[in-house]
């Protein structure tokens, strides 16, 4: 006869069960500010909290996004096709494509396309940990549009985790452009 005791019977460690995301780029919601189109491919929801993705499309010669930062998570940019003009802190750099950029929370950036881009710029975005992006995605469409007054997004910002700043460094580059 063999006997066990507790110490002798391992333990498996049980791990949620996560399921794939698949996005179709022809079934995508799209969402759209003068600046870009977003394609969103996965939200916080999806992806149990691990990260939000989606697409932006920036036309040429427009403004972009102005200065902010987020609180709780790292926003990450991969550059699929034109050029991305981007401000980190006091810093101006340029990505072209395949330029991959990972900007660290608390850390104030921008972006626009390239101001000499024919092309605009194409940009994989990501969000780790995940946060309702889709959400103020959609909210700065309806802003934009007039359907939403623009302080919704100031009542929003720590939902949304996105906090704007005022920079001198992005608003002198935005105007020498203009």
């Amino acid at each position: 006869m063999i006997m066990t005791t507790d110490q002798d019977i391992e333990t498996v460690p049980t791990t949620p069960v996560l399921t794939s995301v698949l996005t179709r780029g022809d079934q995508a919601e799209t969402c759209a500010d003068p600046s870009a189109v977003m394609t969103l491919l996965a939200d916080s929801a999806q992806t149990d909290g691990a990260f939000t993705s989606y697409r932006s499309t920036f036309e040429p010669g427009t403004a972009g996004t102005p200065a902010h930062f987020h609180t709780r998570g790292w926003e990450l940019f991969f550059v699929l096709g034109g050029s991305l003009q981007v401000m980190l802190g006091e810093e101006v750099t340029l990505l072209s494509p395949g330029d991959f950029l990972a900007v660290p929370p608390n850390t104030p950036h921008a972006f626009r396309p390239a101001p000499d881009s024919a092309t605009g710029a194409d940009v994989l975005c990501v969000f780790t940990p995940g946060m309702d992006r889709f959400d103020y995605l959609r909210l700065l469409g309806r802003v934009t549009r007039g359907e939403e007054p623009a302080s919704r997004l100031a009542e929003t910002s720590e939902r949304f985790d996105n906090h704007y700043v005022d920079s001198p460094v992005w608003r002198a580059l935005l105007e020498a452009s203009a």
